[in-house]
């Protein structure tokens, strides 16, 4: 299985890239999950990447991130620039609350954690008044939206690296996590993102990144 790509631009080429690869290869065992990947990503980008399952996106985002190593190519980042990845899996304790669970996660990635800061995070994904209420009663939209809270505590310009964010969001989760999209993209922050949905964002309009074979 091979895929190629030409490089992702926007209006903004002019500036450095803030993620760039070349001739990416991914392998996982025996089987080639894709090749000669060669993309840059630039600053107010939101880049979707497309592919039926087992083509590599989850792959494809973890090699990004820096959680694996390529079978071959080449992956630079902005020096500088903070990366963020939020799995598919929410990475919640059951029996921690809210606040708990997201004061835990942005630690882990040295975000802001103070009460301020992550009081606005609960609030934007309509999640304050369940602030105190343990994991283990959320349903999994509000899981999701608890380990999608992060995003609000990350640095500004940050390159964010999310597998399946919409995943069990009702459409106010929906609507809530495309304001976000937007906003950061519009303060120079940069998105890569797998969806098994179509996307509804149209501010700024995602670019498509598909994975597939070549004949």
């Amino acid at each position: 299985m091979t895929m190629s790509t030409h490089p992702v631009t926007t209006h903004r080429e002019n500036a450095a890239p803030v993620l760039a690869t070349e001739a990416l290869a991914c392998r996982r065992g025996a089987r080639v999950l894709f090749t000669d990947l060669s993309l840059a990503v630039h600053p107010g980008q939101v880049v979707w990447v497309r592919g039926a399952n087992g083509q590599g996106k989850t792959s494809l985002l973890r090699l990004l991130a820096g959680l694996s190593r390529p079978e071959a190519g080449r992956i630079a980042h902005e020096s500088g620039r903070e990366r963020v990845y939020v799995g598919h899996a929410n990475a919640l304790k059951d029996d921690l609350t809210v606040a708990e669970s997201l004061r835990f996660l942005s630690r882990l990635h040295g975000f802001d954690t103070g009460a301020d800061a992550l009081d606005a995070a609960l609030h934007r994904f309509g999640l304050h008044s369940r602030r105190q209420a343990p994991v283990r009663t959320l349903s999994q939209g509000q899981r999701r939206r608890v380990a999608l809270a992060r995003l609000c505590l990350a640095p500004a310009e940050a390159l964010w690296l999310l597998d399946e964010p919409f995943d069990a969001l009702d459409a106010e989760g929906v609507q809530a996590l495309n304001a976000l999209l937007a906003e950061h993209a519009a303060r120079g922050g940069s998105v890569l993102l797998t969806s098994h949905v179509p996307l509804t964002l149209n501010s700024p309009v995602p670019i498509t990144l598909q994975l597939g074979e070549v004949a």
